[in-house]
């Protein structure tokens, strides 16, 4: 998958907001920024929906959005609340990044801060089908680490 245009619309004109970017040259991801007037303490346990100020328009069915937490957030504790947030092709709404403090200290966002990093991907979409069996696989059904640590 090439390059392609995402059409972003401001979702609020009383503050500047930044753009999605790419931090370098070759990042999968592009950081998605606090859109807030003023520092969110986070404390331990708390958790918040941050927005970024933008919807997006992706170029079609076949692509999907992907949010996911910046690492360097990770050292102090910040996660995804909902693990990897999902923005789907007909989605208009403002992007929003929902954050948990799994750490031992407050945590402060501050206005432009970098808080996530979004990825876009192709997608397909399955068609199902119920059947009486399933092919046998030597692994069959062990989970959870049943191939080793």
């Amino acid at each position: 998958m090439s390059g392609f245009v995402v059409k972003l619309k401001r979702v609020r004109t009383d503050r500047p907001g930044c753009l999605p970017r790419y931090a370098s040259d070759q990042a999968a991801g592009a950081d998605l920024c606090a859109d807030i007037a003023q520092t969110i303490v986070l404390s331990p346990g708390q958790r918040c929906s941050v927005p970024t100020g933008w919807a997006a328009e992706l170029p079609d069915r076949e692509t999907v959005a992907l949010v996911f937490a910046r690492s360097g957030l990770a050292r102090q504790g910040l996660a995804l609340s909902n693990g990897v947030g999902v923005i789907d092709a007909d989605y208009r709404g403002e992007i929003c990044v929902l954050l948990s403090n799994l750490g031992c200290e407050d945590v402060y966002i501050e206005p432009g801060q970098r808080i996530a990093q979004v990825v876009f991907m192709p997608i397909a979409r399955a068609r199902f089908e119920v059947v009486e069996e399933l092919t046998e696989t030597e692994r069959g059904s062990g989970g959870f680490g049943s191939t080793g640590r």
